[in-house]
């Protein structure tokens, strides 16, 4: 049983939480489960998320439905072992002792379905990475 000192956390920030982010948290639940606490924050948050990026989650099984794009706070990132950026430049507060990555990914804001699905693909590969260097 893990505690939560025990427990890694990460926080994914995109402009508009509606997109990469919301899918990078999607596979994290899904794959890592309560292993890994899992945020997600926009530094200029949408009004609802990426539709095709719900589509494009939902082939695969997973349902990020229920998630709405956050307002990025200073809180979530200090709260973060791990933030994970995907194009929020300068607007990501840092701080020392954090680990930070930034993941160069395209927006699939205002893209197809056929766009999205290798945008998703190349997400869930960085997740299995991932989860396998926090849970190892």
């Amino acid at each position: 049983m893990n505690d939560a000192a025990s427990t890694p956390s990460v926080l994914f920030v995109c402009v508009h939480n509606a997109g990469r982010s919301q899918m990078a948290a999607g596979f994290l639940r899904d794959i890592a489960g309560d292993r890994v606490e899992v945020r997600s924050a926009g530094s200029m948050p949408a009004d609802e998320i990426n539709p095709i990026a719900v589509a494009a989650m939902a082939e695969l099984g997973i349902d990020i439905t229920a998630e709405a794009p956050k307002v990025l706070t200073t809180e979530a990132v200090q709260a973060s072992d791990v933030v994970i950026t995907m194009g929020c430049g300068d607007a990501c507060p840092f701080f020392p002792g954090k680990r930070y990555e930034d993941w160069e990914l395209d927006d699939p804001a205002g893209q197809g379905i056929d766009a999205v699905r290798p945008i998703r693909d190349d997400i869930r590969g960085r997740i299995e990475q991932l989860v396998n260097e926090l849970l190892r």
